[in-house]
Formats: structure tokens, sequence, C-alpha cells
């Protein structure tokens, strides 16, 4: 575990700006976690109190106080909108491991936004925290999110069997991993793919 605090970067791509939570997204983010066809293929149900945005901006303060990860708010930096976040999570700086995650609008989907927003949490984690491999799973309905993983170097390593139970619905998760020497950093902006 590691016990040092580990400040939340903002980090700027072509089309999005990353940067830590605050109170003001409570609204924007209930909304995200609030929709089941966003979350269809989620490891929870979607939240129906709104005080779970405000737990959830907490933990997120916590989360980089205690020094095991990051979860980073997605701005489109066009207009300023809040499109969805994405985390850096599980961080051992001992197995030098870590998870990525990712939650985007479904107004957001399709426009590469998700690969750009990993891409740069991804080159920060590796220049920052000296990772060596980097876990994502997702649910093996959720065929666009494994094209995400797949497009930024990400390999399918195996099946969690009925891994996950959210409202009776059992599933099957998929674990990708990415290794330090596989990685391929983005040369430059990021082009919309």
């Amino acid at each position: 575990m590691a016990c040092m605090a580990l400040p939340t970067p903002t980090l700027h791509t072509a089309r999005l700006r990353l940067r830590p939570f605050t109170d003001t997204d409570a609204d924007a983010l209930f909304a995200l976690h609030s929709s089941a066809y966003v979350l269809r293929y989620w490891d929870a149900p979607p939240w129906s109190e709104r005080t779970r945005a405000s737990r959830f901006i907490a933990a997120c303060r916590q989360m980089a106080d205690e020094g095991t990860g990051a979860r980073l708010a997605i701005d489109r930096s066009s207009d300023g909108a809040f499109i969805g976040w994405c985390s850096l999570t599980r961080w051992n700086p001992d197995y030098r491991s870590a998870s990525l995650g990712y939650c985007l609008d479904d107004a957001a989907w399709g426009q590469g936004y998700a690969t750009e927003a990993a891409r740069a949490l991804l080159q920060w984690a590796f220049d920052t925290l000296d990772l060596n491999r980097i876990q994502a799973e997702t649910d093996t309905r959720n065929a666009a999110s494994a094209r995400v993983l797949e497009k930024i170097g990400f390999v399918r390593e195996g099946t969690l069997r009925e891994d996950c139970v959210v409202n009776g619905d059992v599933s099957d998760s998929w674990v990708f991993g990415l290794i330090r020497r596989e990685w391929r950093p983005p040369s430059g902006p990021v082009p919309a793919r």
C-alpha cells in the first residue's frame, strides 16, 4: 500500500481536459451514474440517491490523500462540458501495478474521447508512477469498451466467469493487461479515430 499522497494531475489532450473532481461536479456526476443506459454493463446498479455523487467525490480526494490512485473528471475543451471520468486505482508501488477505469456519458460515445483520455492518463501513470503493468476489466458484452482497450495497446488475457451480479443479472468480464514494454505513447496530439 502506498502511504504518500498522490496529487491528482490536470492533463490536456487535443480535445480534452482531465482534472481533479470538485464539489461542483456532483450534479453532472449524478446524471452520469444514474443513467441505466450508460451503466448497463457496469459492475453496480445506477445511483438513485444524489448523495452518492458527494461520496464519490470524497472518495476521489481520499484516494489522492492515501496515494492509492487518481480519478479525473473529463471535460471537453471546446465547450467545457463534463463528459465523464477516467481513473487509475489500486496502485501498488511494490508490484508497480494499477487498474484503469473510465465512464463516459452516452452522448460522448463513439468519438474517440475514451481512447484519448485513457492514453493521456496512461502516459502520466507510466511517467510518474514507474508502473510495469496496468490492468482493466470490462463486461464481455461491452464490445465498445474492449475496442478502446485494444486500441491503446491492452491485450485480452482471460475471462472472469460470472464475476458480477447486478440486480440479479449475472455477467462475465474480460481481463486486459498492458505491460510497460508494450506501451506506445501517443506522439503529439492524439488524432480522433
